[in-house]
């Protein structure tokens, strides 16, 4: 039996992951990142800022795309894809402080909960149905009455596919 891709992504899980899903390095992720007990993020546009000079970052010097995404007040949810010699969980933890960095949050109050839930990506139609949700999250949160007004939302690279 293949054990959960929701990973913590210590050394133990990241071997025994890539051990029994060799296709994983070239695949595409659907993650989800959650604030420590849900709390809110309170500067979003700053939140935004930072997950974008990250992500593009990300795409120009280390060959690791972020396709669509959504910014939450207490989560964030994306979509990425890397190479070779993408290191997943380093770079989604690279990712979390840099958000974190930017929002000044500190070891005594740290703002992301340990670990992230991924899910590999096997067709065109899982990314389309996750998208389909995820896009829709701030309208069912109350937050917007169309998808089209959430603010903190967009396309770093466009993966369209598994």
């Amino acid at each position: 039996m293949r054990p959960p891709l929701n990973s913590f992504c210590d050394q133990k899980a990241s071997t025994a992951a890539a051990a029994d899903f060799p296709i994983l390095r070239s695949a595409s992720f659907f993650v989800t990142m959650c604030t420590l007990h849900r709390r809110k993020i309170d500067r979003l546009d700053l939140a935004h800022e930072a997950f974008r000079k990250y992500a593009l970052r990300g795409t120009q010097e280390f060959n690791v795309g972020v396709g669509r995404y959504v910014i939450m007040p207490d989560h964030i949810h994306f979509f990425v894809r890397g190479d070779d010699q993408f290191d997943f969980c380093k770079w989604v933890n690279g990712l979390k402080r840099s958000i974190s960095v930017a929002l000044g949050a500190t070891s005594k109050r740290p703002m992301w909960q340990p670990g992230f839930f991924d899910h590999v990506l096997r067709n065109d139609e899982s990314y389309a149905q996750k998208w389909a949700y995820v896009r829709e999250n701030p309208v069912r949160a109350g937050l917007v009455d169309a998808a089209a007004e959430w603010r903190y939302q967009g396309n770093i690279v466009v993966i369209d596919r598994a």
